[in-house]
Formats: structure tokens, C-alpha cells, sequence
């Protein structure tokens, strides 16, 4: 780890202490169905709609069986209602297919499911596996990578390399849930809070104004 990504880590830790995952779950499997309906979409509006429907829908068998019509129905507050429900669907049978009901424990089987791509699948390792593979890119972490100069690229995957390369394996986990508290909470799309930030001084976003009018 160099100074940098060190000194990023500590700060974040201590303005954030209390950061974690904001979806709520209890198995693995609610895990990959929370995740999955988070796609453009708020953790809280997330929380406000699974509870009601893991009370009566527990396994991917319960998800297979379940009128396309009505999973819709039950998803809709949480958007792009039919595309996530076709998914949640063919998800939940691939699990039964495939993996005996049970989500698969690795990075490259979990990207194979139907609506989980790479992001979520670092997501659903780090949460529900407690095993950080990665560093879960999502609007927040693109935008912090860019501004703070970890990053230039836009492709998530490439965000993710650059930023693997950058901090040391043993804080992908950290990384994970504090840029996102710190994208929620300061360092936000339209009026990033620059000048209370704690990583102003490591970023270049916020000191220099030639680099602010490009965002």
C-alpha cells in the first residue's frame, strides 16, 4: 500500500466508523434478490419492499414458483420492475439447475446468474460470504475513483483494476462500504460537499477548478 491509499483508508475510517452494507438480508439468497433489485434503485427503497416479500417467499424454489405477474407487482416500488423480475425468475432456476438451490461461493459462478453482474456479485461475496474478491464499482466508487485521480477510466471493470492495483487486498472490504458512505454523504454527483470533505487535501477535484468544470 502506498501513502496515499493509506492515508485515504485511515480518513475514511474515522469519518465513517459505522460503515456497512445498507441492505438488509438473512441468507445468502436474499442476498443476490436484495442486491439485485438495488440496480437504480435507493438500499432504503430496497428495505421498505423486500420484507413482505421474503415473509412469504424464502427460496429460490418459492421464486420459480411465483406468477411472473405477481413478482412484478411486489417489485414494481424498486423500478425496471419486469427486466429485474425476469431475472430474480431465471436466477432463481439456475440456483435449483445448476448449483442444488444453494448460491455458488465464487466470483466466476455467480456472474453466470442472470442479472448479476460483476458488481453485485462482489457485492454478494463481501456480504452474505464475508470475502472481499474485489471492490464493488457503483456510481459512487466510479465517481470518487475519478475525482480523487485513482482512476480515469468509465468502464467499471477497469475503475476496479486501477483501484485493486492501488489499495492492498487486506482493505477491499473497508473500501467497499466507505466509498459509498462517503458518496452518500459528501462527496455527492451535483454539489459534492468539497469544502468539508476529509480527503480534500489527497484530492485534486476539489483544488482545482479546471478539473471540476469537466464534471
Amino acid at each position: 500500500m502506498n501513502k496515499k491509499s493509506k492515508e485515504i483508508v485511515e480518513i475514511l475510517k474515522r469519518e465513517y466508523p459505522d460503515a456497512k452494507c445498507s441492505l438488509d438480508f438473512e441468507t445468502p439468497f436474499q442476498m443476490v434478490i436484495a442486491v439485485m433489485l438495488s440496480a437504480q434503485c435507493t438500499d432504503e427503497r430496497v428495505n421498505k419492499t423486500t420484507p413482505s416479500i421474503f415473509a412469504k417467499y424464502k427460496t429460490p424454489e418459492d421464486f420459480v414458483s411465483i406468477n411472473i405477474e405477481e413478482l412484478e407487482k411486489l417489485i414494481h416500488p424498486c423500478g425496471f420492475y419486469k427486466n429485474k423480475a425476469k431475472n430474480i425468475k431465471a436466477c432463481a432456476q439456475m440456483i435449483i439447475d445448476k448449483y442444488n438451490g444453494e448460491v455458488p461461493r465464487s466470483m466466476e459462478e455467480l456472474i453466470l446468474l442472470p442479472g448479476v453482474g460483476r458488481k453485485s456479485a462482489n457485492v454478494v461475496m463481501l456480504e452474505a460470504f464475508g470475502e472481499a474478491m474485489g471492490i464493488a464499482v457503483d456510481t459512487h466508487c466510479k465517481r470518487i475513483a475519478n475525482r480523487l485521480g485513482l482512476s480515469d477510466e468509465a468502464d467499471p471493470a477497469k475503475i476496479e483494476g486501477d483501484l485493486l492495483k492501488f489499495f492492498d487486498k487486506s482493505d477491499y472490504k473497508d473500501i467497499n462500504h466507505l466509498f459509498i458512505w462517503h458518496g452518500r454523504n459528501t462527496c455527492e454527483a451535483r454539489k459534492p460537499k468539497c469544502e468539508v470533505c476529509a480527503l480534500k487535501k489527497l484530492c485534486g477535484f476539489a483544488n482545482d477548478e479546471i478539473i471540476r468544470a469537466k464534471f
